[in-house]
């Protein structure tokens, strides 16, 4: 297959992002310098990690391997919860600016709230700061419920553009979609998969993969696009690489979505109130 050109969408800031992306999370330096690449090759341009995955050293150098210029690709990263608080959150930022070795991010995100240490207040004005300064494109958030959207804007007053969620057919996070297309701001999709197989195994997604001729996962992608959703998959396999990516040819009907759709509540999503990432 040639290069997808991926859609765009424009976050509330104006600063436009591709519509799918690659997640890197289990993946090490090594793939990700070796996979990325081979992503770019493909048509992927926005590329997601994190402090906590402990590979933003391969991200920036499978960037740097690529043949696609770095104003081409959409570079996210996310603050550890050890990083929490105005100053350090600068100190962190910096951290993982020289670990990628770039000049800047596209996108900067708190990666849980962990609101029993009472922090993400201070570490969201710190993120205002790095907007306002320039040096990140625009800040967002991941894991946060209404509540903790709600404080950060009464406190700080600066909208974050993104909340990366879990969110996938079986864990559809509709109050939390509703909320934030009520105020503007973008879902991405961690997890889009689940977990893979057994998600892929479904009746129903199968029934719909023969139907329209394309793979379990491309089905449930385009679950993620056709509701506005900007799914993050991940793989280290050119084939499902490929396969993830080429999900712009076809649609799903009202009847199929809500087909798929009616899987949602079969499991049980990360309580963000709880969760401790360090």
């Amino acid at each position: 297959m040639g290069v997808v050109d991926v859609p765009e969408t424009t976050l509330s800031t104006g600063v436009a992002m591709p519509r799918l992306g690659l997640g890197t999370w289990t993946m090490t330096d090594d793939d990700a310098a070796s996979v990325i690449p081979v992503a770019a090759r493909l048509g992927y341009r926005m590329i997601d990690t994190a402090a906590f995955y402990g590979n933003e050293y391969g991200v920036g150098e499978g960037v740097r391997r690529s043949a696609v210029p770095r104003p081409e690709f959409f570079v996210i990263s996310k603050v550890n919860g050890r990083d929490h608080g105005y100053d350090r959150t600068l100190k962190a930022f910096d951290e993982s600016l020289a670990r990628m070795g770039l000049d800047y991010l596209d996108l900067y995100l708190i990666h849980w709230p962990m609101p029993r240490r009472d922090r993400f207040v201070e570490t969201w004005r710190a993120f205002a700061r790095l907007l306002a300064d320039g040096r990140v494109r625009a800040i967002g958030v991941s894991n946060f419920t209404p509540a903790h959207i709600d404080r950060v804007v009464a406190e700080v007053g600066t909208p974050p553009a993104v909340n990366q969620i879990q969110l996938n057919p079986r864990v559809a996070q509709h109050d939390w979609r509703a909320y934030a297309l009520s105020r503007g701001i973008t879902v991405q999709s961690w997890q889009p998969l689940n977990r893979g197989e057994s998600l892929l195994a479904e009746p129903v997604i199968g029934e719909l993969a023969l139907r329209h001729g394309r793979t379990p996962a491309q089905i449930v992608l385009r679950w993620h696009l056709e509701q506005g959703l900007v799914p993050l998959p991940k793989s280290v396999r050119e084939d499902r690489l490929a396969a993830n990516i080429d999900v712009f040819g076809f649609r799903l009907s009202m009847a199929e979505l809500k087909a798929i759709s009616a899987l949602d509540g079969t499991e049980e999503p990360a309580d963000p109130e709880t969760t401790e990432v360090d």
